[in-house]
């Protein structure tokens, strides 16, 4: 499951398209990425700028009371920063995103209805976040623990939420810790990472702040560096490379994390982190019962059977589900 598909998730912060001389074709430096937003930053916005933004609305029409809050102002800046300011291109992307949420109901889905999915620790929300407020979310592709592309994606949705949910008030982005150990090209499915930029780039826009590749296979670097060209520049600067015995490397993650907050698996200094999937399990409820109430499951998500998210039966016995 692991997000091929950059292209289109990252982009500006919404402090940055609050500032009165955005851009929405602005190339962002590598100094931009992980820094915190200037006070000139925040800033209202240009009358131009909102002039879009209510062109959007316009666009829009008559809106369900779900829709209509789903489309914030920050909302609909995110759609306008994926489509360079084009407001009719905009308009599209939001209408397929509020569709798409009407019809598969993200913010329905339970932890009790992807709990499975979840028991290797192949995604989650670290307990700390960036040094600037962004949630992480933590990626292990060579944990992958089931078969069911459906149940993948349901379950990476529900992650995206429950960090955008856990946003702070001055973000709208977060950071992607990817760790490689163990990974081999099996682990990669055409299928399920064609879906997966599929969702990422058309419903969760400018949600990337920064994607951390922790020991990615060396072929993964030239790889980079040839298709890096054809990217947009807010995407390729929201990439890095990050080795376990490289000195530039370890100061890269310096500048981005809290040391004595990160896991020990990325060099870190807090040994009380590490994934353990009753606890996480736990954390998740809680998180459930403080922004809806309660941990029912959705009658969409009712609807899944157990082979949804059916466990390889080669992998079961591979994996400890207390402790990655």
């Amino acid at each position: 499951m692991f997000p091929f598909g950059l292209s289109g998730v990252g982009g500006m912060t919404h402090d940055m398209r609050k500032c009165g001389c955005m851009n929405f074709q602005e190339d962002m430096s590598s100094d931009t990425k992980s820094s915190p937003p200037s006070e000139s930053e925040k800033t209202l916005p240009p009358e131009e700028y909102l002039n879009k933004i209510n062109e959007v609305r316009g666009l829009l029409g008559p809106l369900t009371k779900k829709s209509s809050e789903y489309c914030s102002d920050a909302a609909i800046a995110r759609y306008l920063a994926a489509r360079n300011g084009h407001v009719k291109k905009a308009t599209k992307m939001l209408k397929e995103t509020l569709k798409w949420r009407t019809q598969y109901k993200p913010e329905e889905i339970r932890w009790e209805d992807i709990s499975r999915e979840a028991e290797t620790g192949k995604i989650y929300r670290a307990n700390c976040t960036d040094k600037y407020g962004r949630p992480v979310l933590v990626m292990r592709p060579s944990c992958q623990n089931t078969k069911s592309p459906k149940g993948q994606i349901r379950f990476l949705v529900y992650c995206m939420e429950n960090a955008i949910l856990n946003l702070p008030d001055h973000q709208d982005q977060m950071v992607w810790l990817i760790d490689f150990h163990g990974f081999n090209m099996s682990h990669i499915s055409v299928k399920v990472s064609r879906e997966t930029a599929h969702v990422l780039q058309e419903h969760y826009p400018e949600r990337l702040g920064l994607a951390v590749l922790y020991n990615p296979p060396k072929i993964f670097e030239p790889f980079w560096k040839m298709v890096k060209p054809f990217l947009d520049p807010k995407t390729r600067n929201k990439v890095e490379f990050v080795y376990s015995d490289d000195n530039l490397s370890k100061k890269i993650l310096k500048d981005i994390f809290n040391m004595e907050q990160l896991e020990v698996a990325f060099g870190g200094e807090n040994s009380d982190s590490s994934f353990n999937s009753e606890k996480y399990a736990e954390r998740m409820r809680e998180d459930d019962l403080k922004f809806f109430g309660n941990t029912t499951v959705s009658s969409t998500s009712a609807l899944l059977t157990n082979s949804d998210s059916e466990v390889l039966d080669s992998e079961k016995s591979t994996w400890t589900t207390n402790k990655m």
